[in-house]
This record gives C-alpha cells, sequence and structure tokens, in this order.
C-alpha cells in the first residue's frame, strides 16, 4: 500500500511539474506581442505520437516512392489537409511519375512563386470522402479537392482514376491512399 501511495505522489509530483510555467517565474515570458513576427503556428500534421495509426500524410513521408509528393505537398503547405480528419481519398503518384514530366517540370513548379498552382494539381488528386474497393463504380464520375471531376473505370476489378491504374492501397487513420502511376494534371494546367 505504501509503495502503490508513493507511486501515485511522485506521479501527481511529475504531472505538476510539467505543467507548470517554464522560465523566471515571469507569466508573459514566451508570449508575442502584436509588434513581433511570430512563425505561424503548425496544426495537425505537427502532431505525432506512436500509438495512433497512421494519417494520409505519415503514409506518404513513411514511403521511400513518394518522396517527390511530399516535398510537394510541404512546398505547396497542404501538410495540415492531409493530416486532418477526414475522411480523404488520396491518389499518391510514385517518384517515377513525377520524373515522368516533362524536365524542368517538377523543379518549376516547387518554386514559392508558383505555390498556387502546385497546390491546385495536388488538390486535382484528393477526392472528399473514402472510396475504395466497390466504392469505385465503373463510369462514374469522382469529384475531386480541386473542384473537377475524374472518369472512374473498373473492370473486372482493375480500377482506373482519371485513366491511371490503382496499384496499391493503404488505409489511414483518416482515409485512403491509393498508389497511381501517373501525376493528375488539371484541364487548365495542361
Amino acid at each position: 500500500m505504501k509503495k502503490i501511495r508513493f507511486n501515485i505522489a511522485v506521479l501527481c509530483c511529475a504531472m505538476m511539474m510539467a505543467c507548470a510555467p517554464q522560465g523566471g517565474g515571469d507569466q508573459t515570458e514566451g508570449t508575442a506581442s502584436s509588434d513581433d513576427q511570430a512563425a505561424p503556428a503548425k496544426g495537425q500534421s505537427t502532431t505525432m505520437d506512436e500509438i495512433s495509426d497512421p494519417n494520409i500524410l505519415q503514409v506518404a513521408i513513411g514511403s521511400p516512392d513518394h518522396t517527390t509528393l511530399v516535398a510537394a505537398v510541404q512546398a505547396a503547405e497542404l501538410e495540415d489537409v492531409l493530416a486532418n480528419n477526414g475522411p480523404l481519398t488520396v491518389f499518391a503518384p510514385v517518384n517515377a511519375a513525377f520524373e515522368a514530366l516533362p524536365a524542368g517540370t517538377v523543379e518549376n513548379l516547387l518554386k514559392p512563386e508558383n505555390k498556387g498552382v502546385l497546390a491546385r494539381i495536388i488538390k486535382f488528386h484528393a477526392a472528399p470522402g473514402t472510396y475504395n474497393g466497390d466504392g469505385f463504380k465503373d463510369g462514374s464520375q469522382l469529384f475531386m479537392a480541386s473542384g473537377h471531376y475524374v472518369p472512374v473505370t473498373n473492370v473486372d476489378g482493375k480500377i482506373t482514376v482519371n485513366g491511371s491504374e490503382i496499384l496499391g492501397t493503404v488505409i489511414a487513420a483518416n482515409g485512403v491512399v491509393h498508389v497511381v502511376g501517373n501525376v493528375f494534371l488539371p484541364p487548365d494546367e495542361n
């Protein structure tokens, strides 16, 4: 019984220390004034734990075949969109799909002045909702986050979206990631 009380006391002390203000007791320390240029707060994409299933962003970050996609998402500052609750279905082009684009395309899109164009292209790879397996009806049109519709075919279990075959699927905590072999370019970006 003494050991249990001691453990509870140690736990309570640790929690009080963790919640106590840090610094020399000045409660205004660490607060930004209106004159300060504080870095923008990051959202859900910065939240990490070891027990939850990975979200769409974490799935992409963990894949060596999607480093170009991750770089594009970061350049477009869309990390939080892929980490938020969802549900979201993302069609994730492999690195080879980006390499197949005309020379210099990826480098040009990653420039800060092209952030809007890049964001539109990335949104053209995402559909609000969860689409998987039977959710892909042959001949249907899938609404994408860019505001466009793309064609879906499902013939004998072979599913293509916007002309690109789904090569693999990973279920994420906030939706689904379908690996594709092509970069989708919105009609206004061709």
